[in-house]
């Protein structure tokens, strides 16, 4: 079986890591797997191809020129029947509907994830009207979170073919990593760390206002946040307007995440929604104490107290409280940091990860034979 693993990114962010790890999980099972990324002409993300080949795994960038280009989805069609796909697997909107498009006719199978909610940014909002749309023809589409299930089942998506399959990580590959993110620099004492994309749902002026209350009772401490995005300039200014300026690194995008994870103390994540966040699995697989907020399937993966800590969202003053508890108490934030590294190589590795969706095809692909194109049940892989 070949999948053909197909992505429109904006950088290399929870969900081409996700991607790329299940590309490489499904490849230790014999199950081969071809990353495909879109290259836009106007912004020409494609930093998950290059991360792909530098594991070895087949990479193919489909030009598209501006957001109704139909000769993409020829471009498409040509790399499928070229890698003679048996699955299509797409990830996110642009991907849903190029993959649809390319699909119409011919035997492969296409399978989704929706990784979240539709977008709110208005550059997405006309692929997220019409991705509720193409996902109705799918033959599985895979969530993290039951409110994504919610949203889908009244775009219209039948409910047998939504399955739940939780997000993976490569354990091995972030327990073992060595500090990178201060190389050439002087490490300060203590590192706070958000990772993830600088747009409005990730809370980041949620995060500035409490590293403002951290730093009144504990001046040493330094934030990081790494990651690129349209609120880039909107945070630094905020930053700058609450005296918290030059305390806060905005590292920009990094590729060698195990080692960033490694140069931090903490993980925060100040989200004001999600899914199930790569960032807290990547940084609990490091084991990296983590607080973040109630969001999506975050209380599923974080047990508040025992694995982590958890707030509610958009609450400066609680946020900053978790980070100074566990500041002030660094043995029990390292025993919370065990347990999370526990907790997460016990029920999200990346073997995990790769047989659910290896499943998932396999009932696709079935159901493709019978007339009704639908699976008996939708199935939830999540422990």
């Amino acid at each position: 079986m070949t999948v053909f693993q197909l992505v429109s990114s904006q950088g290399f962010y929870g969900m081409e890591s996700m991607m790329l790890t299940l590309a490489r999980g499904l490849d230790a099972l014999g199950v081969r797997s071809v990353v495909g990324v879109f290259e836009d002409g106007r912004q020409a993300h494609t930093e998950v191809g290059d991360m792909a080949r530098s594991h070895g795994l087949p990479v193919e960038i489909i030009r598209c020129n501006g957001r109704l280009d139909v000769g993409a989805a020829a471009r498409l069609r040509a790399a499928l029947d070229r890698y003679q796909a048996t699955v299509l697997h797409t990830h996110g909107y642009k991907a849903d509907t190029y993959g649809y498009a390319a699909t119409l006719f011919g035997p492969v199978v296409r399978v989704a994830t929706s990784h979240n909610w539709p977008s709110r940014e208005r550059s997405m909002r006309a692929y997220a009207v019409f991705d509720r749309l193409v996902l109705r023809q799918f033959g599985g589409v895979a969530i993290v979170s039951e409110r994504v299930r919610e949203r889908l089942e009244r775009a219209g998506v039948a409910p047998a073919r939504i399955h739940t399959i939780w997000n993976g990580v490569d354990t091995e590959a972030f327990r073992a990593a060595n500090p990178t993110l201060w190389e050439g620099k002087t490490r300060p004492r203590r590192v706070v760390g958000c990772v993830g994309r600088l747009s409005a749902e990730k809370g980041g002026e949620v995060f500035l206002k409490a590293a403002q209350l951290v730093k009144a009772s504990e001046p040493d401490v330094q934030f990081v946040w790494v990651g690129e995005g349209p609120c880039r300039r909107e945070w630094e200014q905020a930053a700058d307007r609450l005296g918290v300026a030059a305390d806060v690194w905005f590292a920009g995008t990094r590729t060698d995440m195990p080692g960033v994870y490694a140069s931090l103390d903490m993980l925060v994540l100040p989200s004001l929604e999600e899914a199930m966040p790569m960032c807290l699995l990547e940084a609990m697989a490091a084991a990296r104490p983590v607080v973040a907020t109630r969001v999506g399937a975050v209380p599923r993966l974080i047990e508040n107290g025992r694995t982590g800590l958890l707030v509610d969202p958009n609450e400066p003053g609680p946020l900053a409280d978790a980070i100074l508890r566990l500041l002030r108490d660094p043995e029990w934030a390292q025993s919370l940091a065990r347990k999370g590294a526990e907790h997460v190589g016990r029920q999200f590795s990346a073997e995990a990860l790769a047989t659910r969706y290896s499943e998932l095809y396999r009932l696709a692909i079935e159901a493709r034979g019978r007339t009704s194109g639908v699976a008996d049940a939708g199935t939830s892989y999540a422990n």
